[in-house]
């Protein structure tokens, strides 16, 4: 049983990835490199995205693609649905037909409540959301290694996160406030280590 299908692992860090640079135009392609995403993979993604609403794009050399819609208005669930439908746990032929057993059906009954749980679960969480825990971790963490865009493979690589910055030290997630990178603090708030 999957709970979330590859498609809709991609979908999310791409709007994760997209919803970081607030509205600007990102080529599919550094999106892809970025991420570890197969290429035309996630034009397919971006393109059932784009038809939902959620992403736009435009060609040329500044063109690319962009977060339409508010960060905190995407759900997670949204996109779930969007990809692979709604969570179901189970398979149980309940699902199809009435089960001739399906009044004594102790375990169809957790597994309805489960399903209920992990679907609302599912429907709290916002990309926005998910991108102010990005940025609480890296606040909390202090430090990164990730290059651009702190968000590689998924903003998990070596656990950390944030945007290097030769001149600061570590930058947040939405490229504003130098914060100490971990090897000390900033001093003369020129990034440089004590």
């Amino acid at each position: 049983m999957k709970v979330l299908t590859k498609n809709t692992d991609y979908a999310i860090r791409a709007l994760l990835f997209l919803g970081a640079r607030k509205g600007e135009y990102v080529s599919a392609r550094h999106i892809a490199d970025e991420q570890g995403i197969p290429y035309q993979f996630l034009r397919r993604i971006l393109r059932e995205l784009g038809k939902r609403g959620l992403v736009s794009s435009r060609e040329g050399t500044q063109g690319g693609v962009k977060i339409e819609r508010d960060p905190e208005t995407i759900g997670v669930k949204e996109v779930l649905e969007i990809f692979q439908g709604r969570i179901e746990l189970s398979e149980c032929m309940f699902r199809k037909q009435i089960c001739s057993n399906r009044a004594n059906c102790v375990l169809r009954h957790e597994i309805v409540r489960i399903e209920q749980m992990v679907n609302r679960e599912f429907g709290r969480i916002t990309i926005g959301k998910m991108l102010g825990d990005l940025r609480a971790l890296d606040a909390a963490k202090g430090c990164m290694e990730n290059g651009e865009s702190g968000m590689r493979n998924g903003g998990m690589e070596n656990g950390e996160f944030g945007i290097r910055d030769a001149q600061c030290g570590v930058r947040n997630l939405d490229g504003g406030g130098c914060i100490p990178s971990c090897a000390g603090e900033r001093e003369n708030g020129k990034g440089k280590q004590a």
